[in-house]
């Protein structure tokens, strides 16, 4: 039977290719409101469509599904879906030709939403708006480009196919992951820079993704000493003073994975969802690490914010559509055909130019 509830404000996973008991009771919990997809959720098209279509039944208005299907080395589906390039495939190729590098990123959005669509999915948080700077081990050519004005450009072009799909986009990781070396998985990365150095380069990119009509952005596990003593996503002033207020940003706010060491400074589970809803988050997961749901979902008392609960709404897949009618679709087998021909052995690496 289905469940009316508002949409809670936790994300969670689940382990396997289907769904275990304790996670359908979790997965029906007031305070979840949503739910996010790993490679080991896959087995094939029709497996997680299933998968999908039965999570959606859960609830009424249904679940969020999500995942990083971003293309390059972060693409969780793979057997049956096409390949999609990293972002930074096209970083030298936009310098010498940009309408060019526009146009394959744009295939690159359509592509991997219509596909991620086509299974149930509702949203893929991408694009990744850090700058690739050569710094960062877990960035790199996850991002567009090094300067600021190019990545705006082609995150908006991998944007626009992204809404061809009918998917709205998740701008990541705000304010910003390219200038530090570090991997917030595995510790708290430290960016030592001033406000302005980083309102110049990073900030520009949001505000100008912003601009263009950005629907969601996720936040950093990263801390700026110079500019705030908290973690960017535990910050009332990047999210509440920068974000919502300079920026004028009025869609969704989604923590990153709070199971990250680079969230763990923060306290528990419970203690990490607080802290993230308190300072502005719409939305906060809890990714591989069930008993910190378990925690989070025992302790926490959180009253439902409608406009929260309306910005997480608008998230919801606007057409349905399923594998079949994928197939069918000519503009998305013209941009196959183009990613195919690119002749890319290794998808992550770069286009010639």
């Amino acid at each position: 039977m289905t469940q009316h509830l508002s949409l809670g404000p936790i994300m969670m996973d689940l382990r396997g290719p289907a769904i275990d008991a304790d996670e359908r009771e979790m997965l029906r919990h007031p305070l979840v409101g949503g739910v996010i997809l790993f490679t080991r959720n896959f087995v094939s098209v029709a497996q997680v469509a299933a998968l999908c279509a039965e999570i959606h039944a859960l609830r009424e208005p249904h679940l969020l599904i999500a995942i990083d299907h971003e293309g390059g080395r972060v693409q969780r589906f793979r057997d049956g879906f096409t390949q999609v390039p990293a972002a930074g495939t096209v970083h030298r190729l936009y310098d010498s030709d940009p309408q060019r590098a526009l146009a394959l990123a744009e295939d690159f959005g359509f592509v991997m939403a219509s596909e991620v669509r086509a299974v149930g999915i509702d949203i893929s948080f991408a694009p990744v708006l850090d700058l690739d700077r050569g710094i960062s081990q877990v960035i790199g050519n996850r991002g567009f480009h090094r300067d600021p004005e190019a990545t705006a450009d082609l995150a908006h072009a991998y944007m626009r196919g992204m809404r061809r799909a009918g998917m709205e986009a998740t701008g990541k990781h705000f304010p910003g992951h390219g200038g530090v070396a570090e991997d917030s998985h595995l510790t708290l990365p430290i960016d030592p820079r001033r406000y302005a150095d980083i309102e110049a380069e990073d900030l520009l990119v949001f505000e100008r993704m912003i601009h263009y009509g950005l629907a969601a952005v996720m936040m950093a596990h990263v801390e700026y000493p110079a500019v705030d003593p908290q973690p960017a996503g535990f910050s009332p002033f990047w999210v509440k003073e920068v974000l919502r207020g300079r920026l004028g940003f009025q869609g969704v706010i989604f923590s990153d994975d709070l199971s990250m060491a680079g969230a763990e400074g923060v306290g528990g589970y419970a203690d990490r969802v607080r802290n993230a809803l308190e300072v502005g988050a719409d939305m906060a997961l809890i990714c591989n690490h069930t008993e910190g749901v378990v925690e989070t979902l025992d302790e926490l008392q959180w009253e439902s914010d409608p406009a929260s609960h309306m910005r997480l709404a608008r998230m919801h897949r606007h057409r349905p559509t399923d594998w079949a009618a994928l197939e069918k679709n000519h503009d998305w087998r013209v941009s196959v055909a183009r990613l195919a021909a690119l002749g890319l052995d290794d998808p992550t690496g770069q286009l010639p130019v």
